[in-house]
């Protein structure tokens, strides 16, 4: 879905972002202020995790609820359930907050290290140095990112190789670590949706239809 910006198509962040279903207490609200926390390995996560707002009465099953009613008219495995209520309380709480913070983790960690391995392939930095933005006047330090050039020293032969080190041809080879790392994301992806069948088999088709369905019950309850 979309609109037209002149005579270009281009997103509606109302309709193509802000209504994704992200995972129960990962839903990014204002990401332009969204504090982070840098993890020892160089991971990032969102500061401050906490447990979902309860769904309904009973507090402590924000995390589940939404899974285990889209599990009960589609495929969806049921996400653990809450502990009975009268076994509610702080440690519910607290046990919650660390399953979101794991989950958090597990997906930045896979995210990093298929980052890290996508820009040392295509930057290696034997052939490649970072050169610092121009810093504007009035300003501590550029807004820009460090620029990537060939080293002076670069051999011809290894330049030319070095210009075809493109996200499109790294793709389009798809060598066995981009697939694994990709598969490594995926699978953290999917556990923090609480989708215990999920597998590399599991089609886009059969993740579309789940995710629709997530939708669906989050928007019933809104």
């Amino acid at each position: 879905m979309g609109t037209s910006l002149e005579d270009r198509p281009r997103y509606t962040p109302t309709t193509c972002f802000e209504t994704f279903t992200f995972p129960a207490g990962l839903t990014p609200r204002d990401t332009a202020h969204q504090r982070t926390e840098v993890l020892a390995d160089g991971a990032v996560i969102p500061a401050g995790l906490t447990p979902s707002p309860p769904v309904g009465e009973g507090g402590g099953e924000g995390l589940v609820t939404a899974q285990n009613q889209v599990g009960a008219s589609s495929n969806v495995p049921p996400h653990p359930g809450p502990l009975p209520r009268g076994e509610r309380g702080q440690n519910d709480a607290t046990g919650q907050g660390e399953a979101l913070r794991n989950h958090a983790i597990a997906i930045a960690r896979a995210a990093k290290r298929l980052n890290d391995r996508r820009e040392r392939w295509l930057n290696p930095p034997e052939w490649t140095e970072a050169v610092p933005e121009v810093i504007p006047l009035g300003m501590e330090k550029s807004p820009c990112p460090d620029r990537i050039l060939p080293r002076v020293n670069l051999g011809a032969a290894d330049l030319v190789e070095l210009k075809k080190r493109t996200l499109t041809n790294l793709y389009n080879q798809r060598p066995a670590w981009l697939a694994d790392a990709h598969a490594a994301l995926d699978a953290a992806v999917a556990g923090a949706y609480g989708w215990t069948d999920y597998s590399a088999a599991t089609t886009d088709n059969e993740i579309l239809a789940r995710l629709l369905a997530l939708n669906h019950v989050r928007a019933a309850q809104s």
